[in-house]
């Protein structure tokens, strides 16, 4: 990792990235996982709740800062061929610690999870680096439906046996589809704890997931474009409501939204809202003609900002605190042991307040922490990048 400060960024960027990760960091960490409000937590199955924004705005924006950092590198005149190689070092960064956070606390190879959060990251980079730097728009444009085509295709006609031994197409069930075959085939032990025959960050639903990075690397080359800045606002709004309207239409038709088979409805509706949302603040960071609308917005989204610049850091930083949370023991006023959460909580349960909202006043109260944290690296122009 380096602490040189980066090179000057996208301030609208850096806001809805941090805005991203203070969203995960949100939803990640409730007090207790049996009383949290409907939207704080993934949709049970089919659809999709404020938490179901979260993964694919953060590979939107991947998407977005990755065609910021090959253009640059590249008009400096680093070779495409080093420039992937520099991008898939990242990438193995980024999975090699989301592997060692599902080592840790157990410390078990014989059930480490393979899958996960910032693994999907890393692979998407891998697969989306080479398209980028070699492939034209058109071929961009290609390779992004191509990749949902075959998926959906795939999820729908091919027959597999699901961990019942039942054989079966199209059966967009939880562990029946293509998807959780493959990883029972590849990584059977190894996957979500709680499902144990399928994970919602598994191998073949990152196809799909590529496509919503590579939406991000469109929007990015529109930024680039010579277009005035409230043009550029405009069409993003315009491409994020057609988007959405594109993604219930295939939610009705082809596939539910589904973010645990990360469906095609699922890519193209979370991307409508990835770019609602981002130009939103474009335009009151970025885009503006008041420069004291712009200077206000700034301030008041600073908070987020200091989110945004070490926001993988924070995020890393923010999960191995919450196994530690429940990992070490304390004595409990009744004299047995319970993990450092789970006093946390109880004090926090004294309140005079529903044990929904002791779950919520966990969760915010643990966040303001990682902004602490947060606050502290950009106060002193510490920004941690691989």
């Amino acid at each position: 990792m380096s602490t040189i400060a980066p090179a000057p960024r996208l301030l609208s960027l850096d806001v809805f990235r941090g805005f991203t990760i203070a969203a995960m960091v949100l939803v990640n960490n409730p007090g207790d996982w049996a009383y949290i409000y409907a939207p704080l937590r993934h949709a049970a199955w089919n659809g999709w709740t404020f938490t179901d924004w979260v993964f694919p705005f953060f590979l939107f924006i991947c998407g977005v800062s990755l065609t910021f950092s090959t253009t640059r590198a590249l008009e400096s005149g680093v070779s495409k061929r080093t420039v992937m190689l520099q991008l898939w070092r990242r990438a193995a960064i980024i999975i090699l610690i989301g592997l060692t956070l599902n080592f840790i606390p157990a410390f078990s190879f014989e059930t480490l999870r393979y899958p996960g959060v910032l693994q999907r990251i890393g692979l998407c980079i891998v697969i989306a680096a080479p398209i980028v730097l070699w492939c034209n728009l058109r071929g961009q444009i290609a390779w992004t439906f191509g990749l949902v085509a075959v998926y959906a295709a795939a999820m729908l006609l091919l027959p597999i046996s699901d961990a019942n031994g039942v054989v079966a197409a199209g059966a967009l069930e939880p562990g029946r589809d293509v998807g959780a075959f493959i990883d029972r085939t590849l990584m059977s032990g190894h996957l979500w704890a709680q499902s144990k025959t399928w994970d919602p960050e598994g191998l073949f639903s990152t196809l799909p997931a590529v496509a919503t990075l590579l939406f991000g690397v469109f929007t990015g080359r529109w930024l680039q474009s010579a277009s005035v800045p409230a043009t550029k606002t405009a069409w993003m709004m315009v491409a994020g409501l057609f988007a959405l309207w594109i993604g219930v239409i295939l939610d009705a038709v082809l596939m539910p939204i589904n973010k645990s088979l990360w469906t095609p409805s699922y890519t193209v509706f979370m991307t409508g809202w990835a770019l609602l949302l981002f130009a939103v603040s474009y335009w009151l960071i970025d885009a503006c003609d008041s420069a004291r609308v712009r200077t206000l917005a700034a301030r008041i989204a600073r908070p987020l900002d200091m989110y945004g610049v070490n926001a993988l850091f924070i995020f890393a930083f923010s999960g191995l605190i919450a196994k530690m949370l429940g990992y070490f023991k304390v004595q409990s006023d009744a004299g047995s042991l319970i993990s450092v959460k789970a006093w946390l909580v109880a004090q926090l349960s004294q309140l005079p307040v529903s044990p929904v909202n002791v779950s919520l006043l966990f969760a915010v109260l643990f966040n303001l922490s990682m902004l602490a944290v947060a606050a502290f690296l950009w106060r002193r122009k510490i920004f941690i990048k691989v």
